[in-house]
């Protein structure tokens, strides 16, 4: 069965040619939104995905506008509101040593470096400087673990495995 990433969701309509409003939930939006390019679309209530085509793609204050082809007029437009875009997870290219994308972080263990378990990466923050990663721990509390490299000393995708030095005053 294939798995699928999420790159954006349509929000709304804009203009009366088609042309559609995507909230964009990937950093590669350039890419992503290429012409030419095929995404997967999921409607909302709908359980067979459809293949769409990319004809159009600008920046528009902090939406992405496409069209897609066969989508030629506002009513089209408007059956794809809330339908979210999604391109196969295999389509990824590889990221640079010691970046990850986020489904590669969630869900991982985080340990300290003596062994003991912290809990699990349930969600990551973008706070600018560097990402936030919020750690579920035992007790069901949060933890704030920022992603830097004298915090974050080993990151293993592969076994699901984060290491960090825990210093004072970091979890609480």
């Amino acid at each position: 069965m294939t798995e699928y990433l999420n790159v954006g969701k349509i929000v709304n309509t804009h203009g009366v040619q088609g042309e559609l409003r995507v909230m964009s939930v990937t950093d590669f939006a350039e890419e992503r939104f290429q012409v030419g390019n095929e995404l997967t679309m999921f409607k909302p209530g709908e359980t067979k995905p459809t293949k769409v085509k990319i004809l159009t793609h600008r920046q528009h204050k902090n939406f992405d506008l496409i069209t897609l082809e066969n989508v030629y007029n506002l009513k089209l437009a408007e059956e794809l509101k809330n339908s979210e875009l999604k391109i196969e997870k295999d389509r990824v290219q590889a990221l640079p040593e010691g970046e990850y994308y986020y489904h590669e972080i969630l869900g991982c263990v985080v340990f300290a470096e003596d062994g003991s378990k912290i809990g699990e990466v349930k969600e990551v923050l973008e706070t600018g400087a560097n990402d936030v990663w919020v750690v579920k721990d035992a007790k069901g509390k949060d933890q704030l673990i920022p992603f830097i490299p004298s915090i974050v000393l080993e990151v293993d995708v592969s076994e699901k495995r984060i290491v960090i030095e825990v210093i004072e005053g970091l979890l609480s």
